[in-house]
């Protein structure tokens, strides 16, 4: 079984303050895969203390350093691959073909496009008689799914760093794995200090200590409706930016004069990608 005991903060890993053990049982086996603990309250503050000091520095950086940075860590991660794969296949059911493909080279591509995206992004611009100035906005909470696990966390992290941010991540508490291998990740490739930050734990309990917290600017969650709806309460007093993508299944749209025998096969076959564990899965077909 893999142990994932400790988080990850301000560049070392640490024991919770006063965590509790949880146990993830693998859906192919139903057994005991992995281990973590889940953290506390005093976890996150401890995170958010690491993530505002680094902020003083990390915002100043320049464009082409934190290019060069992402660079390092799509390095890294592709050395990580197939150890990705496998804790994603253990924990959440995907087959390891579709895992290392799929899942895997979707964190890659959501690094990838920042890095493109950055390059030309324009932090200034010129409305009229106004100037208009992208500034990064502070510390950022992280609340990511279980079901595209690595996808959801490339596509929070790598604009955060693209932006000057730096953030707490709580992944789901049903597929850490990845999440702890994606720390060591951000490691090896030379994240400074209390930048990146890794706060294991259930929503309940560290997802509602991130949404609260007086000291985080922004948290961007995908999840449930139900828990969007908590994160929106909780953040409401803080009046802190709230970014959400919450859960719902695509309905596939077939128009008139559509060839059913050439729509329909493929339309239902999506349903079961990703063992059927996708938000976008196209579970509702409309026929016009």
């Amino acid at each position: 079984m893999d142990s994932y005991l400790k988080n990850y903060i301000n560049g070392q890993w640490v024991d919770s303050i006063g965590g509790t053990r949880h146990h993830v049982i693998s859906p192919s086996t139903e057994e005991p895969t992995t281990e973590i603990t889940l953290g506390s309250k005093a976890d996150v503050d401890a995170a958010v203390e690491a993530a505002k000091a680094a902020f003083k520095t990390f915002s100043q950086t320049t464009r082409e350093e934190r290019i060069a940075l992402m660079g390092r860590i799509i390095e890294e991660y592709k050395k990580r691959a197939m150890d990705l794969a496998v804790s994603m296949a253990k924990e959440m059911g995907a087959p390891v073909s579709f895992a290392s493909t799929a899942q895997v080279g979707a964190g890659i591509g959501g690094f990838m496009g920042t890095i493109e995206a950055l390059k030309n992004f324009a932090f200034e611009e010129q409305m009229g008689g106004a100037k208009i100035a992208y500034e990064p906005i502070g510390v950022v909470g992280l609340i990511t799914p279980w079901n595209w696990p690595l996808n959801q966390i490339a596509l929070k992290v790598a604009p955060c760093l693209a932006a000057g941010n730096t953030m707490i991540l709580k992944p789901s508490e049903e597929c850490p794995g990845n999440a702890a291998i994606f720390a060591e990740i951000m490691d090896a490739a030379g994240v400074p200090a209390g930048v990146f930050n890794l706060v294991q734990g259930d929503g309940l309990t560290v997802g509602e200590a991130i949404s609260a917290h007086p000291d985080i600017d922004m948290v961007s969650f995908t999840g449930s409706t139900r828990a969007g709806i908590m994160v929106a309460k909780s953040a409401a007093d803080t009046v802190k930016r709230v970014h959400q993508e919450l859960g719902g299944k695509s309905p596939n749209l077939v128009l008139p004069g559509a060839d059913l025998q050439a729509t329909l096969p493929a339309t239902v076959s999506g349903v079961w990608i990703n063992s059927g564990q996708s938000c976008i899965s196209p579970a509702r077909i409309l026929v016009h």
